[in-house]
């Protein structure tokens, strides 16, 4: 497609970062909302949490990605991060969708960042975007993350969850805290190991987010990962081949939730989600086993 003006929430984080210079490289101009008085022509001022948004900058906007929120893994589940969570996503969601509903020229996309975490603990069943929410608080949030965006969808405009998995990138995210340790030679499987962690090289992901913006057809959830998920014993063994380093320290079960709390059921749960839709849309991976995705990252 031509050059459009697409506008991005969170161009700060790792995803945001690396969509943000994919789009610039290849000709597309990139607005960027920032949570500041705006001091530039490719800036837009917004407060998700007072869902607040200049939102006519946004006119003449092709496509919205949004992609803010605060780090599900950044800190231990508190009650008060936890609200937090909840705030940075639905709040957020809502402000951008009512921003983009009201606009005289509305984009005809827009693409809101989800989670797998919407499926809970699959265990070795394998799922896609027909299987209903798990149980608990991430499920739960999911559900409602994605259902601030109704006003989006209400006026007309195509919108897009996009059910990110684990991205494996060394500059950031859940991913990039792993690559110290196994550097270091203290990397291991956590808890039994069998666990299905359902990936995505940040390549891949990049990707995946500017087919969903070109690709008419697609609406509703998209499942952002890998062909083919592998359990957390497989992934030890990847990053040992990969970084050239031993894994003999598997970290037990019981010392994972007493140092991460809550968080620490999505690290030990098992989540075996499969790309269907994406695939069915003709997309493709370049990078779609975990060896080459952590050799990539």
């Amino acid at each position: 497609m031509g050059p459009m003006r697409i506008a991005i929430t969170g161009s700060t984080g790792l995803i945001g970062t690396a969509l943000a210079r994919s789009l610039r490289a290849d000709g597309h101009e990139v607005v960027r909302l920032v949570r500041r008085p705006a001091r530039t022509a490719d800036e837009v001022e917004w407060d998700p949490l007072r869902q607040r948004v200049d939102g006519h900058r946004l006119n003449g906007c092709e496509a919205v990605v949004h992609l803010a929120g605060a780090g599900i893994g950044d800190r231990r589940w508190t009650e008060a991060y936890k609200k937090e969570l909840r705030d940075s996503r639905i709040l957020g969601t809502a402000a951008i969708a009512e921003a983009v509903a009201t606009l005289d020229r509305p984009p005809r996309v827009l693409v809101c960042g989800s989670a797998i975490g919407f499926y809970g603990d699959t265990g070795d069943r394998k799922v896609d975007e027909s299987a209903p929410p798990g149980d608990g608080f991430l499920p739960s949030l999911c559900v409602d993350w994605e259902e601030a965006a109704l006003a989006a969808e209400e006026a007309g405009v195509r919108t897009v969850f996009a059910r990110t998995g684990l991205v494996v990138a060394r500059a950031g995210g859940s991913w990039g805290r792993l690559f110290p340790l196994f550097r270091a030679g203290l990397g291991g499987r956590l808890g039994s190991g069998r666990q299905y962690w359902s990936f995505i090289a940040l390549h891949d992901e990049v990707a995946a987010l500017r087919h969903l913006i070109d690709t008419e057809s697609l609406e509703g959830p998209v499942n952002l990962t890998a062909p083919e998920p592998v359990t957390n014993r497989e992934i030890t063994a990847a990053m040992g081949r990969v970084l050239h380093r031993p894994t003999p320290f598997p970290v037990p079960a019981v010392a994972l939730r007493v140092a991460l709390g809550e968080l620490s059921a999505e690290v030990l749960g098992s989540q075996r989600v499969l790309p269907k839709r994406l695939l069915e849309s003709g997309f493709r991976f370049a990078f779609p086993t975990i060896e080459e995705a952590v050799r990539v990252a």
